[in-house]
């Protein structure tokens, strides 16, 4: 018997953007792209969870145009003609599919370290030259500094849309650099990018409104930001609604479309008080779509590691509760993340009743691209 997926499989619309569902293929580094160059297995890893009918695509973190926007090997580079050329194949490869695609543009920040491809001379870049409270890495970001890497997120803004993806998301989470302003513990600057939390906005706005310029006003813009950092689990950027509310408010007027509420259970409520998680508090606050995220279809959270229960722990752990908040209109889409790495189809099978054939995200899958 098939689950009910109620809303999950309703289109959405926003400017130009049409999915032709609510499910999207949350973004997973996956460190194999040689030199930076997408090659035809990454087209053919994106194309395969097109065809098996996920809505929207959002890549995995690809580096902008900065001497130390990436912070680990073989991850893809948004800009030079042979990486350009490498995403342009995986677009139309996901079109051609009938799917949807948005890049993760991406700076690692003070993640970086000095002896890291591609010029292992550059070290992290980040606000105040901190990793994370009280652990110094790489150099503090000068002015100049901090505008070029907002030109080369609008260059990478720019070139994406030309490329014909058909959005973008600006990653603004889990303590790379855009959270390391964010973040009070790594932004102890003393000038108009450090301090209280209009300034510490300062520099992921600028982005942003660099980016909106780039594009336009119908080309969407998503921002993924979250509280927990990689540096701390429990780190906050803000502890009520009303800090939220103060947080999201200017990401809006700077040309925010859609933000994407990174949470590692989706379920888990933000604040006390209120059983919405954080992408409900943000769409609430924002007025904006917003996309949840957080250990879907994983089988530590909702698949029992027996077949006999595997549907019903599906149903009363897991997809019950996730159409329950989206019929509630708490938030509009839902990413998907390991357990698409793990089984393209995951989706289909969902959907079908084909429970008994969902495969459990295990984390040697991690070493190949499938």
């Amino acid at each position: 018997m098939s689950i009910n997926l109620g809303p999950l499989f309703e289109p959405f619309e926003l400017h130009n953007l049409k999915l032709r569902n609510r499910v999207a293929m949350a973004p997973m580094t996956r460190n194999f792209s040689p030199d930076g160059v997408p090659g035809e297995d990454v087209v053919a890893y994106y194309r395969r969870r097109a065809e098996a009918g996920i809505g929207l695509i959002i890549t995995e973190g690809t580096t902008v145009n900065h001497p130390a926007a990436s912070g680990y090997p073989n991850v893809p580079a948004f800009h030079g003609s042979d990486a350009l050329q490498g995403w342009k194949n995986v677009v139309d490869a996901v079109h051609e599919a009938g799917g949807t695609i948005f890049p993760q543009l991406w700076h690692v920040g003070a993640v970086r370290k000095e002896g890291t491809p591609p010029d292992p001379s550059v070290p992290g870049y980040s606000p105040s030259g901190l990793f994370a409270p009280g652990k110094p890495n790489g150099k503090a970001m000068t002015k100049e500094d901090i505008d070029d890497v907002v030109a080369a997120f609008a260059d990478a803004a720019q070139d994406a849309k030309a490329l014909g993806f058909d959005g973008v998301e600006i990653h603004g989470a889990h303590g790379y650099l855009l959270d390391q302003f964010l973040w009070e513990g790594t932004n102890q600057r003393d000038d108009e990018y450090g301090g209280g939390m209009e300034n510490r906005l300062r520099f992921v706005v600028e982005v942003v409104e660099a980016v909106r310029h780039r594009v336009g006003p119908d080309f969407p813009i998503m921002l993924r930001f979250s509280q927990w950092k990689q540096q701390d689990y429990e780190a906050k950027l803000v502890n009520t609604p009303e800090q939220l509310e103060q947080f999201l408010t200017p990401l809006v007027e700077a040309g925010v479309d859609i933000f994407h509420a990174s949470t590692r259970r989706f379920w888990e409520p933000e604040f006390e008080g209120s059983n919405l998680n954080l992408a409900g508090w943000t769409q609430k606050l924002s007025g904006k779509p917003t996309m949840s995220v957080g250990s879907v279809g994983l089988t530590e959270d909702f698949i029992s590691g027996t077949f006999a229960s595997k549907q019903e722990a599906v149903e009363k752990a897991g997809v019950d509760e996730l159409v329950e908040r989206m019929n509630n209109h708490e938030f509009e889409l839902i990413a998907v993340g390991r357990a698409l790495l793990q089984d393209p189809e995951w989706l289909v099978k969902v959907k079908e009743g084909r429970l008994n054939e969902v495969e459990s995200f295990a984390r040697k899958s991690l070493a190949k691209l499938y």
